[in-house]
């Protein structure tokens, strides 16, 4: 069984808006030498599966500034300090959208990426949703909102219409429930 690398120091050598970069010194159990390695520390994250009580599904289209591309995704982003994951599922919900919902059912969370990330990806299930206002984006963000079934989520995905790792696991999350057709 793999045993845990103990920390000697951590630095950080990096910051941004979003993210902090570490650089992690351990010390390998099995053979006692040290090794730097980067950590990207950063806050977890939230996507919200947002279903309509007509069974249809709420996205967002937005610019990705890593891959230069138009993704459709479900309405997420970060939790904010002293946010609970589940506040920040709602307050996303309506910032990217103008939705809000009846009921809102954590289905699981996900490491992102434990080889280089500290944080979590917590998925929720928005149901009775519907749009009380417009969206208001922070001045990093520009969202269209676009409708689509339920039933076709799984097109979607399967055609590279969604890509975002993290989207299809919040998708899949619900349709590993059964809560999604």
């Amino acid at each position: 069984m793999p045993k845990v690398w103990p920390e000697i120091s951590r630095e950080r050598i990096a910051s941004t808006r979003v993210f902090d970069v570490h650089l992690a010194r351990r010390t390998s159990p099995r053979t006692g030498v040290d090794h730097d390695f980067a950590v990207i520390e950063c806050p977890d994250w939230v996507n919200v599966v947002a279903l309509t009580d007509n069974g249809e599904l709420v996205f967002v289209e937005q610019y990705r500034h890593g891959t230069g591309t138009v993704t459709l995704e479900v309405p997420g982003g970060m939790v904010d300090p002293g946010e609970t994951p589940e506040q920040a599922a709602r307050r996303e919900l309506r910032e990217e959208t103008g939705f809000d919902c009846k009921t809102l059912q954590w289905l699981g969370a996900v490491e992102p990426n434990p080889a280089l990330q500290v944080n979590r990806c917590h998925s929720f299930l928005a149901t009775g949703c519907w749009q009380v206002e417009a969206p208001s984006f922070d001045s990093t963000e520009d969202c269209q909102l676009r409708i689509e079934p339920a039933t076709e989520a799984r097109q979607l995905v399967l055609t590279g219409q969604i890509t975002h790792a993290l989207v299809v696991v919040a998708l899949s999350h619900a349709w590993l429930r059964g809560l999604l057709p």
